[in-house]
């Protein structure tokens, strides 16, 4: 199932103001509004940080710090209807800098690393190659630096193009197609080890 993170359909209900309206409401102080953007993005939200994370250790913490992140910033978004991709993008960083400081406490000896249940990635309606393909795909993501990890799963999982993930991280697209092409080439390798 491939969700982008510019799709209006992320939200809860539409039901209500728009957005744009609980944003500038949001940036007048109104802590209403604040909680209404939570509530109607917070599904969303969690979905893209459960997929970029692979586990629940520190999803809630990165949920939570990432929208406490963009309601102090909220003067900095240009265009207020598009809160839900700028908090995508917000998420995408964060998970990023989380991943990459976890990667470097297991190398550390640190930190243990956590193993995935391949089978929670899946639902029982999930059809039977896309379920494969998703095991597959994590059983190497998980090995993969952060940096690959997350470019991998925006493209593959999230189905963003290399444009969409480069704005998300604030990299060039030469960057991000390295990073992809790096990661295709370790799980065309180790795909088959899984």
């Amino acid at each position: 199932m491939v969700v982008r993170a510019s799709q209006p359909a992320l939200t809860v209900s539409r039901a209500g103001p728009s957005d744009a309206a609980l944003v500038l409401s949001a940036r007048a102080g109104e802590r209403w509004a604040q909680e209404a953007l939570f509530r109607r993005h917070a599904m969303m939200a969690n979905n893209l940080a459960h997929r970029l994370l692979l586990s629940d250790s520190d999803l809630d913490d990165l949920v939570q710090d990432s929208f406490i992140a963009a309601f102090e910033s909220l003067d900095r978004l240009v265009d207020p209807q598009a809160f839900a991709s700028w908090l995508c993008s917000i998420i995408v960083r964060t998970a990023h800098k989380r991943l990459r400081r976890k990667r470097l406490l297991e190398r550390l000896g640190l930190l243990r690393p956590s193993p995935v249940d391949l089978d929670v990635l899946a639902t029982r309606s999930t059809p039977p190659d896309v379920a494969t393909e998703l095991r597959k795909l994590y059983a190497v993501v998980q090995r993969l630096p952060a940096e690959e990890r997350v470019v991998l799963l925006l493209r593959r999982v999230e189905g963003l193009t290399v444009g969409e993930i480069a704005e998300q991280l604030g990299r060039s697209p030469a960057t991000v197609k390295r990073r992809l092409e790096r990661a295709h080439a370790k799980l065309e390798r180790d795909g088959g080890k899984s």
